[in-house]
Protein backbone atom coordinates (compact mmCIF):
# COMPACT_ATOMS: atom_id res chain seq x y z
CA UNK A 1 0.00 0.00 0.00
CA UNK A 2 0.69 3.42 0.13
CA UNK A 3 1.87 4.50 3.35
CA UNK A 4 1.99 8.31 3.85
CA UNK A 5 5.02 8.06 6.06
CA UNK A 6 7.24 6.85 3.07
CA UNK A 7 5.02 7.67 -0.02
CA UNK A 8 4.20 11.39 -0.39
CA UNK A 9 1.27 12.12 -2.95
CA UNK A 10 1.70 15.73 -4.75
CA UNK A 11 -2.56 15.53 -4.54
CA UNK A 12 -5.11 15.96 -4.50
CA UNK A 13 -5.61 15.90 -8.17
CA UNK A 14 -9.12 16.74 -9.69
CA UNK A 15 -10.73 13.56 -12.19
CA UNK A 16 -10.86 16.25 -15.32
CA UNK A 17 -7.18 16.77 -14.59
CA UNK A 18 -6.34 12.40 -14.79
CA UNK A 19 -8.66 12.40 -17.45
CA UNK A 20 -6.83 15.29 -19.28
CA UNK A 21 -3.26 12.94 -18.94
CA UNK A 22 -4.53 9.68 -19.71
CA UNK A 23 -7.41 10.45 -22.41
CA UNK A 24 -10.26 8.69 -19.60
CA UNK A 25 -13.70 9.95 -20.24
CA UNK A 26 -15.03 11.13 -17.16
CA UNK A 27 -18.29 11.58 -16.14
CA UNK A 28 -19.53 15.48 -16.12
CA UNK A 29 -21.16 15.57 -12.60
CA UNK A 30 -17.49 14.35 -11.66
CA UNK A 31 -14.96 16.06 -13.15
CA UNK A 32 -14.71 18.07 -10.22
CA UNK A 33 -14.21 15.28 -7.54
CA UNK A 34 -10.71 14.59 -6.55
CA UNK A 35 -8.25 11.88 -5.74
CA UNK A 36 -5.05 11.65 -3.64
CA UNK A 37 -3.61 8.21 -3.96
CA UNK A 38 -3.43 5.01 -6.32
CA UNK A 39 -4.42 1.76 -4.76
CA UNK A 40 -5.68 -1.65 -5.72
CA UNK A 41 -8.69 -2.51 -5.76
CA UNK A 42 -9.22 -4.48 -2.38
CA UNK A 43 -7.60 -1.54 -0.49
CA UNK A 44 -8.64 1.32 -2.05
CA UNK A 45 -10.82 3.55 -0.07
CA UNK A 46 -12.99 7.18 -1.32
CA UNK A 47 -9.86 9.42 -1.89
CA UNK A 48 -8.05 6.80 -4.13
CA UNK A 49 -7.67 5.85 -7.73
CA UNK A 50 -7.66 1.99 -9.06
CA UNK A 51 -8.25 0.05 -11.92
CA UNK A 52 -10.14 -3.15 -12.94
CA UNK A 53 -9.65 -5.02 -16.37
CA UNK A 54 -9.70 -8.38 -15.59
CA UNK A 55 -13.39 -10.39 -14.67
CA UNK A 56 -11.11 -12.30 -12.34
CA UNK A 57 -11.20 -9.59 -9.25
CA UNK A 58 -14.31 -9.19 -9.99
CA UNK A 59 -15.20 -10.29 -6.12
CA UNK A 60 -12.76 -7.46 -5.33
CA UNK A 61 -14.07 -4.85 -7.53
CA UNK A 62 -17.83 -5.35 -5.77
CA UNK A 63 -16.39 -4.77 -2.30
CA UNK A 64 -13.92 -1.82 -3.07
CA UNK A 65 -13.92 1.45 -1.60
CA UNK A 66 -12.61 3.23 -4.17
CA UNK A 67 -13.42 6.48 -5.34
CA UNK A 68 -12.50 6.25 -9.42
CA UNK A 69 -11.68 3.12 -11.55
CA UNK A 70 -9.89 3.36 -14.96
CA UNK A 71 -12.06 0.08 -16.42
CA UNK A 72 -12.56 -0.74 -20.31
CA UNK A 73 -16.27 0.60 -21.85
CA UNK A 74 -16.81 -3.50 -21.82
CA UNK A 75 -16.49 -3.73 -18.00
CA UNK A 76 -17.97 -0.71 -17.00
CA UNK A 77 -21.26 -1.92 -15.98
CA UNK A 78 -19.49 -4.13 -13.62
CA UNK A 79 -18.21 -0.93 -11.23
CA UNK A 80 -20.56 -0.28 -8.68
CA UNK A 81 -22.67 2.89 -8.57
CA UNK A 82 -20.35 4.72 -5.34
CA UNK A 83 -17.66 4.42 -7.42
CA UNK A 84 -16.77 7.37 -10.29
CA UNK A 85 -16.22 5.23 -13.98
CA UNK A 86 -13.18 6.49 -15.65
CA UNK A 87 -13.40 4.89 -19.26
CA UNK A 88 -10.00 3.80 -21.38
CA UNK A 89 -8.99 1.44 -23.17
CA UNK A 90 -5.69 -0.50 -21.34
CA UNK A 91 -6.75 0.33 -18.12
CA UNK A 92 -3.58 -0.48 -16.13
CA UNK A 93 -1.64 1.60 -18.26
CA UNK A 94 -3.58 4.84 -17.52
CA UNK A 95 -3.21 3.86 -13.62
CA UNK A 96 0.12 3.77 -14.03
CA UNK A 97 0.08 7.09 -15.53
CA UNK A 98 -2.11 8.94 -12.64
CA UNK A 99 0.16 7.35 -10.05
CA UNK A 100 3.26 9.04 -11.62
CA UNK A 101 1.59 12.03 -11.34
CA UNK A 102 0.33 11.68 -8.03
CA UNK A 103 4.02 9.96 -6.88
CA UNK A 104 6.88 11.60 -8.88
CA UNK A 105 9.82 11.91 -6.19
CA UNK A 106 9.09 7.75 -5.63
CA UNK A 107 10.12 7.38 -9.75
CA UNK A 108 14.19 7.67 -8.56
CA UNK A 109 16.18 7.77 -5.93
CA UNK A 110 17.00 11.13 -4.09
CA UNK A 111 18.59 12.69 -1.49
CA UNK A 112 18.39 10.93 1.51
CA UNK A 113 18.58 13.86 3.83
CA UNK A 114 16.55 16.64 1.55
CA UNK A 115 20.28 18.09 0.46
CA UNK A 116 20.37 20.71 -1.97
CA UNK A 117 23.08 21.76 -3.70
CA UNK A 118 26.77 19.86 -2.25
CA UNK A 119 26.50 18.92 1.46
CA UNK A 120 29.18 19.95 3.77
CA UNK A 121 30.34 16.24 4.05
CA UNK A 122 30.94 15.74 0.82
CA UNK A 123 34.03 14.85 -0.38
CA UNK A 124 34.27 17.14 -3.98
CA UNK A 125 37.57 17.46 -5.60
CA UNK A 126 38.00 20.69 -6.56
CA UNK A 127 38.82 20.15 -10.34
CA UNK A 128 35.69 17.96 -10.60
CA UNK A 129 33.11 20.16 -12.77
CA UNK A 130 29.29 20.25 -11.71
CA UNK A 131 26.72 22.23 -13.26
CA UNK A 132 24.50 24.08 -11.11
CA UNK A 133 21.14 22.05 -9.73
CA UNK A 134 23.62 19.26 -8.90
CA UNK A 135 22.75 17.76 -4.96
CA UNK A 136 25.30 15.82 -3.38
CA UNK A 137 24.45 13.80 -0.21
CA UNK A 138 26.96 13.14 3.23
CA UNK A 139 29.82 10.85 2.38
CA UNK A 140 29.76 11.16 -1.32
CA UNK A 141 33.25 10.98 -3.01
CA UNK A 142 33.77 12.72 -6.25
CA UNK A 143 37.52 12.64 -7.86
CA UNK A 144 39.32 14.98 -9.80
CA UNK A 145 38.03 16.03 -13.72
CA UNK A 146 34.80 13.99 -13.37
CA UNK A 147 31.99 15.89 -14.71
CA UNK A 148 28.29 15.38 -13.53
CA UNK A 149 25.25 17.85 -15.84
CA UNK A 150 22.35 19.63 -13.68
CA UNK A 151 19.54 18.08 -11.57
CA UNK A 152 21.22 14.89 -11.13
CA UNK A 153 21.33 13.54 -7.78
CA UNK A 154 24.27 11.96 -5.97
CA UNK A 155 23.31 9.97 -3.00
CA UNK A 156 24.79 9.34 0.20
CA UNK A 157 27.83 7.31 -0.03
CA UNK A 158 28.51 7.35 -3.49
CA UNK A 159 32.15 6.84 -4.92
CA UNK A 160 32.32 8.76 -8.69
CA UNK A 161 35.70 8.28 -9.94
CA UNK A 162 38.03 10.44 -11.83
CA UNK A 163 37.36 11.74 -15.53
CA UNK A 164 33.63 10.13 -15.52
CA UNK A 165 30.95 11.92 -17.04
CA UNK A 166 27.42 11.72 -16.21
CA UNK A 167 24.69 13.65 -17.40
CA UNK A 168 22.05 15.63 -16.78
CA UNK A 169 18.70 14.59 -14.54
CA UNK A 170 20.13 11.45 -13.45
CA UNK A 171 19.98 9.65 -9.97
CA UNK A 172 22.57 8.17 -8.20
CA UNK A 173 21.56 5.49 -5.43
CA UNK A 174 23.57 6.01 -1.78
CA UNK A 175 26.46 3.28 -1.79
CA UNK A 176 26.89 2.84 -6.03
CA UNK A 177 29.92 3.62 -7.75
CA UNK A 178 31.49 4.66 -10.58
CA UNK A 179 34.81 4.45 -12.99
CA UNK A 180 35.90 4.82 -16.19
CA UNK A 181 32.34 5.23 -17.89
CA UNK A 182 30.33 7.73 -20.02
CA UNK A 183 27.01 8.65 -18.62
CA UNK A 184 23.78 10.27 -20.54
CA UNK A 185 20.83 12.04 -19.24
CA UNK A 186 18.00 10.97 -17.16
CA UNK A 187 19.87 7.19 -16.54
CA UNK A 188 19.00 6.13 -12.63
CA UNK A 189 21.45 4.14 -11.18
CA UNK A 190 20.02 2.17 -7.75
CA UNK A 191 21.66 1.42 -4.26
CA UNK A 192 25.32 -0.70 -4.11
CA UNK A 193 25.33 -0.74 -8.36
CA UNK A 194 28.99 -1.04 -9.57
CA UNK A 195 29.99 0.04 -12.55
CA UNK A 196 33.20 0.32 -14.48
CA UNK A 197 35.19 -2.12 -12.26
CA UNK A 198 37.50 -4.27 -14.10
CA UNK A 199 36.42 -7.12 -16.23
CA UNK A 200 37.24 -10.65 -15.35
CA UNK A 201 40.02 -11.64 -17.81
CA UNK A 202 43.21 -13.89 -17.28
CA UNK A 203 45.51 -16.32 -19.47
CA UNK A 204 44.97 -19.32 -17.47
CA UNK A 205 48.33 -21.00 -16.10
CA UNK A 206 50.17 -21.78 -12.53
CA UNK A 207 49.60 -18.20 -11.67
CA UNK A 208 46.55 -16.90 -13.82
CA UNK A 209 48.18 -14.05 -15.48
CA UNK A 210 45.81 -11.27 -15.26
CA UNK A 211 44.43 -9.42 -18.63
CA UNK A 212 44.86 -5.56 -18.28
CA UNK A 213 40.95 -4.03 -18.86
CA UNK A 214 41.64 -0.66 -21.02
CA UNK A 215 37.79 -0.54 -22.08
CA UNK A 216 35.08 2.38 -20.55
CA UNK A 217 31.17 1.92 -19.95
CA UNK A 218 28.93 3.48 -21.99
CA UNK A 219 25.29 4.14 -21.34
CA UNK A 220 23.17 5.87 -22.99
CA UNK A 221 20.48 7.95 -21.89
CA UNK A 222 17.02 6.69 -20.19
CA UNK A 223 18.47 3.84 -19.07
CA UNK A 224 17.82 2.31 -15.37
CA UNK A 225 20.26 0.21 -13.78
CA UNK A 226 18.44 -1.93 -10.38
CA UNK A 227 20.28 -2.38 -6.77
CA UNK A 228 23.13 -4.19 -6.59
CA UNK A 229 23.86 -5.12 -10.54
CA UNK A 230 27.46 -4.88 -11.82
CA UNK A 231 28.25 -3.31 -15.05
CA UNK A 232 32.33 -4.37 -16.01
CA UNK A 233 34.44 -2.21 -18.04
CA UNK A 234 35.49 -3.31 -21.43
CA UNK A 235 38.29 -5.09 -21.66
CA UNK A 236 39.99 -4.11 -24.93
CA UNK A 237 36.48 -2.39 -26.59
CA UNK A 238 33.86 -0.41 -24.48
CA UNK A 239 30.78 -2.51 -22.99
CA UNK A 240 27.69 -0.52 -24.07
CA UNK A 241 24.34 -0.34 -22.62
CA UNK A 242 21.71 1.46 -25.03
CA UNK A 243 18.86 3.96 -24.77
CA UNK A 244 15.82 2.99 -22.91
CA UNK A 245 17.16 -0.23 -21.32
CA UNK A 246 16.17 -1.38 -18.16
CA UNK A 247 18.26 -3.86 -16.24
CA UNK A 248 16.64 -5.01 -12.39
CA UNK A 249 18.52 -5.95 -9.57
CA UNK A 250 21.64 -8.14 -8.96
CA UNK A 251 22.40 -8.79 -12.82
CA UNK A 252 26.07 -9.39 -14.09
CA UNK A 253 26.86 -7.20 -17.32
CA UNK A 254 30.80 -8.62 -18.27
CA UNK A 255 33.69 -6.89 -19.57
CA UNK A 256 32.86 -6.16 -23.75
CA UNK A 257 29.20 -6.62 -23.37
CA UNK A 258 26.92 -4.88 -26.09
CA UNK A 259 23.27 -3.96 -25.31
CA UNK A 260 21.12 -2.64 -27.72
CA UNK A 261 18.24 0.13 -27.09
CA UNK A 262 15.36 -1.02 -25.04
CA UNK A 263 15.47 -3.94 -23.75
CA UNK A 264 14.32 -5.74 -20.57
CA UNK A 265 16.67 -7.82 -18.14
CA UNK A 266 15.18 -9.16 -15.64
CA UNK A 267 17.24 -10.49 -12.01
CA UNK A 268 20.37 -12.60 -11.57
CA UNK A 269 20.46 -12.44 -15.33
CA UNK A 270 24.44 -13.36 -16.46
CA UNK A 271 25.84 -11.58 -19.62
CA UNK A 272 29.14 -12.99 -19.93
CA UNK A 273 32.26 -11.59 -22.13
CA UNK A 274 31.50 -10.03 -25.45
CA UNK A 275 27.66 -10.88 -25.51
CA UNK A 276 25.63 -8.78 -28.17
CA UNK A 277 22.30 -8.01 -27.38
CA UNK A 278 20.00 -6.56 -30.11
CA UNK A 279 17.83 -3.99 -29.56
CA UNK A 280 13.97 -4.81 -28.05
CA UNK A 281 15.93 -8.04 -26.55
CA UNK A 282 14.38 -9.41 -23.68
CA UNK A 283 15.39 -12.00 -20.81
CA UNK A 284 13.59 -13.32 -17.58
CA UNK A 285 14.89 -14.14 -14.41
CA UNK A 286 18.32 -15.99 -14.13
CA UNK A 287 19.13 -16.37 -17.85
CA UNK A 288 22.90 -17.12 -18.74
CA UNK A 289 24.29 -16.42 -22.03
CA UNK A 290 28.16 -18.25 -22.56
CA UNK A 291 30.62 -15.36 -23.88
CA UNK A 292 30.54 -14.08 -27.69
CA UNK A 293 26.84 -15.04 -28.24
CA UNK A 294 24.36 -12.89 -30.18
CA UNK A 295 21.03 -12.42 -29.36
CA UNK A 296 19.05 -10.89 -32.39
CA UNK A 297 16.45 -7.81 -32.32
CA UNK A 298 13.57 -8.23 -30.35
CA UNK A 299 14.39 -11.90 -29.31
CA UNK A 300 13.25 -13.25 -26.58
CA UNK A 301 14.52 -15.89 -23.47
CA UNK A 302 12.20 -17.27 -21.14
CA UNK A 303 13.22 -17.60 -17.35
CA UNK A 304 16.29 -19.94 -15.92
CA UNK A 305 17.27 -20.25 -19.78
CA UNK A 306 21.03 -21.15 -20.44
CA UNK A 307 22.10 -20.06 -23.69
CA UNK A 308 24.92 -21.66 -25.83
CA UNK A 309 24.45 -20.49 -29.21
CA UNK A 310 22.89 -17.14 -31.54
CA UNK A 311 19.41 -16.47 -31.15
CA UNK A 312 17.99 -15.18 -34.39
CA UNK A 313 16.23 -12.02 -34.59
CA UNK A 314 12.42 -12.06 -33.21
CA UNK A 315 12.47 -15.51 -31.81
CA UNK A 316 11.52 -17.03 -28.29
CA UNK A 317 13.96 -19.41 -26.72
CA UNK A 318 13.90 -21.54 -23.69
CA UNK A 319 15.76 -24.38 -21.40
CA UNK A 320 19.06 -25.80 -20.88
CA UNK A 321 21.16 -25.20 -23.52
CA UNK A 322 18.38 -23.05 -25.05
CA UNK A 323 16.74 -24.35 -27.87
CA UNK A 324 13.77 -22.73 -30.30
CA UNK A 325 10.37 -22.74 -27.29
CA UNK A 326 7.82 -24.74 -29.20
CA UNK A 327 11.05 -27.73 -29.39
CA UNK A 328 11.76 -27.26 -25.64
CA UNK A 329 8.24 -27.47 -25.26
CA UNK A 330 7.72 -30.72 -27.16
CA UNK A 331 10.36 -32.03 -25.35
CA UNK A 332 8.90 -31.13 -21.68
CA UNK A 333 5.41 -32.52 -23.02
CA UNK A 334 7.63 -36.23 -24.27
CA UNK A 335 9.17 -35.96 -20.74
CA UNK A 336 6.09 -36.01 -18.65
CA UNK A 337 4.42 -38.56 -20.96
CA UNK A 338 7.80 -40.78 -20.31
CA UNK A 339 7.43 -39.75 -16.38
CA UNK A 340 3.84 -40.84 -16.63
CA UNK A 341 4.26 -44.32 -17.30
CA UNK A 342 5.88 -45.42 -14.28
CA UNK A 343 9.67 -46.07 -15.34
CA UNK A 344 7.89 -49.33 -17.44
CA UNK A 345 9.35 -50.32 -20.62
CA UNK A 346 8.69 -51.15 -24.16
CA UNK A 347 7.37 -54.47 -22.96
CA UNK A 348 5.58 -53.00 -20.24
CA UNK A 349 7.70 -54.17 -17.59
CA UNK A 350 8.66 -52.20 -14.72
CA UNK A 351 12.41 -51.35 -15.12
Amino acid sequence: MTDPIFFRSRGPLALAAIGELTGAAVPEASVGAVVSSAKPLDIAGPEDLTFYEDPAYAAALSFSDAGACFVTAKLADSVPAHIVRLIVDKPYAAFVKAARALFPDDLRPLSIVGTRGVDPEASVHEEARLEDGVVVDPGAVIGPDAEIGAGTIVCANVVIGSNVRIGRDCSIGPGASITHALIGDRVIIHAGVRIGQDGFGYIPGKSHLKVPQLGRVVIQDDVEIGAGTTVDRGGGRDTMIGEGTKIDNLVQVAHNVSIGRHCIIAGHVGLSGSVTLGDGVMLGGKVGIADHRTIGDRAQLIALSGVMHDVPAGERWGGAPAKPLREFFREQVALQRLAGKGGKDAGGKSS
